[in-house]
């Protein structure tokens, strides 16, 4: 079993959600750790898992992790960050201005733009070596998904460049002064990520297509940052040891995908982990990753239920029934939230509703998974380059209009701010959602921790219009009731019948709760043991799977249905009716 090769100072995971990038870092940090190294391991994904991963409760200072000597991690938790950050730059003025005055400055840094610079001070803080990162040889970042990592990473350039030009002493986040003081740690951060004899990225990718293509967009838009020394992990390459159908359909995508790869890409130096039947949760389960040859063989557990092809059909004829409104396929990344939100959207078209089917992703793949026009079915996605455009134009036209040049100067600067991007994300959003009111809306969301982000950032966002002066959109206004009422939004939690996807799915179910939204049912997607392989590993995975679904089923779910992997890639219209309707094998043969 492969690891990338890993010699730098600082070294990044990154790649779409779901293809082991935790996995993979925890690996090469306990692998460095074991050669007499001092290793920090850090997590900037607001959706972290390094504490399960690692069985070690983690905040945000270097936690020693037990049994692996040399070992530390900690966690960038952005809220907490934000917190942080704002009572930093509010902290001063308590008691010495008036009470208004401070609810002011607060209310300035309420936004979520708020939380995206806070956590890049810390990141920023690590990365150009402080105390913190004095007493490690090497630190490892286990980024968030793709999306997320690609706007952490180009947040150097971006907050430099608008510090570099702002004139006026103002911005979204309040006085720039409190930017100006970490302007030097800023610098470093850029100047380190640019630096191959300081930092390698590894480009993490599962031997799937859309896994690929996104290291590849990564691989590119990260060269166009100036960083350039990259590797390529390819992770879970599976061998058929069988002739097992699924097996063979299975090793057969796998090599296709890689034969596939954009040529960019393979000139990479890589690395090849194979398919690892239990997954790598828990010291126990790295170090037998690591190891192999020192683990003693024991046979799969028994599964416990019987795990069909269940198919969506249920869950889309209760949608049905109300005629019109919200679904939102939510989860971990790499869970196949665009897939299912695609066989949902085909689903009712073909029933003859009028539908639109569209993303709030930053990594969008609803062109992959839905190669052909369907009738009744429009399919669309919120661009923020320009959504942002739009909504510039629009607030200069309207609050812009009677100022003076000097006036006008502070409102184009504020609206410069990398914060836009989000108010203006935010108003395409809940002008999608309105559409609803007679049609059905289908949402590919963003990973768990941006959707969770964009949710919480509804009542910040009238906050946010206010500071500009523009108006907030009837559409606006109502987003909030409407993702709270169960006969208008009806959420689908999609997992894998894994551990972490699970715990993960249910700590975004108490946040949804927490925030007034019931999840209307979980998918339980791509199972093995709902495949009906025969193949010895790949029924070894089917065997791991069995409880996480029995835990769906009768504690985390009201609701649940099963979807099994499929030999054929649920890609085009075709396919996604298939998985759809469900039943690829019969129920109750559930493996022992």
């Amino acid at each position: 079993m492969a690891l990338p090769a890993v010699e730098t100072r600082f070294a990044f995971f990154t790649g779409k959600g779901g293809v082991g990038k935790t996995s993979l870092a925890c690996a090469s940090a306990v692998r460095l750790a074991e050669q007499g190294r001092r290793v920090l391991l850090v997590s900037t994904d607001p959706a972290s898992n390094l504490d399960e991963v690692l069985e070690t409760s983690l905040g945000t200072a270097p936690t020693p992790v037990a049994g692996v000597p040399g070992l530390c991690a900690l966690n960038v938790d952005p809220e907490a960050a934000a917190a942080a950050y704002r009572e930093r730059m509010v902290g001063p003025y308590r008691g010495v201005l008036p009470a208004a005055a401070i609810r002011s400055m607060e209310e300035q840094f309420s936004g979520g733009c708020t939380v995206e610079i806070a956590a890049f001070d810390a990141f920023a803080e690590l990365l150009a070596g402080n105390e913190v990162t004095a007493a490690f040889d090497h630190v490892v970042f286990d980024t968030a998904p793709t999306g997320h990592t690609l706007r952490l990473l180009s947040l150097p350039s971006a907050w430099s460049d608008f510090l570099a030009t702002n004139t006026t002493g103002t911005s979204c986040l309040g006085p720039l002064a409190g930017l100006e003081k970490n302007k030097a740690i800023y610098a470093a951060a850029v100047k380190a990520l640019a630096d191959a004899a300081l930092t390698t990225v590894v480009l993490v990718a599962r031997p799937e297509p859309a896994a690929l293509r996104e290291a590849e967009r990564t691989r590119h838009e990260l060269a166009d940052l100036g960083v350039r020394h990259q590797l390529l992990a390819l992770n879970g390459v599976y061998e058929a040891a069988s002739g097992d159908a699924v097996a063979q359909a299975m090793a057969a995508r796998h090599t296709a995908a890689l034969q596939g790869m954009p040529a960019a890409l393979a000139a990479l130096p890589r690395s090849r982990t194979g398919f690892v039947p239990r997954g790598l949760v828990g010291l126990a389960s790295l170090q037998a990753f690591l190891h192999p040859a020192a683990v003693v063989a024991s046979a799969p557990p028994g599964a416990t239920c019987e795990a069909a092809d269940e198919g969506l059909a249920p869950l889309i004829d209760a949608i049905e029934a109300a005629g019109h409104g919200l679904v939102m396929t939510m989860g971990k990344g790499g869970v196949g939230k665009t897939t299912i939100a695609a066989a949902v959207a085909v689903a009712l078209a073909r029933r003859g509703h009028r539908v639109v089917l569209s993303t709030t992703d930053p990594a969008a793949h609803l062109a992959w998974a839905l190669d052909e026009p369907v009738g009744h079915l429009t399919v669309g996605r919120i661009d923020p380059a320009a959504e942002v455009a739009r909504y510039r134009d629009e607030v200069l036209a309207k609050a812009g209009a009677g100022l003076d040049a000097q006036a006008r100067a502070m409102l184009e600067e504020d609206l410069r701010s990398p914060c836009t991007e989000e108010i203006a994300v935010f108003r395409a959003f809940a002008a999608t959602v309105d559409q609803a009111r007679d049609a059905f809306v289908v949402l590919d969301t963003a990973p768990t921790g941006h959707t969770i982000l964009l949710m919480d950032s509804a009542e910040a966002y009238h906050r946010e219009v206010g500071r500009t002066q523009g108006d907030t959109p009837e559409a606006v206004r109502q987003l909030l009731p409407r993702l709270r009422d169960p006969a208008f939004t009806r959420v689908l939690i999609v997992t894998l019948a894994e551990a972490t996807p699970v715990h993960e799915a249910e700590r975004l179910q108490a946040d949804l709760r927490r925030a007034g939204i019931e999840p209307f049912a979980w998918v339980v997607n791509q199972s093995l043991l709902a495949s009906g392989t025969r193949d010895p590993v790949l029924a070894q995975r089917g065997a791991y799977e069995a409880p996480f679904i029995e835990h769906v089923r009768h504690v985390a779910a009201t609701r649940a249905q099963v979807i099994a992997w499929r030999g054929q890639a649920p890609v085009g219209a075709t396919a996604l009716l298939a998985l759809a309707a469900g039943a690829q094998r019969e129920a109750g043969t559930c493996l022992a």
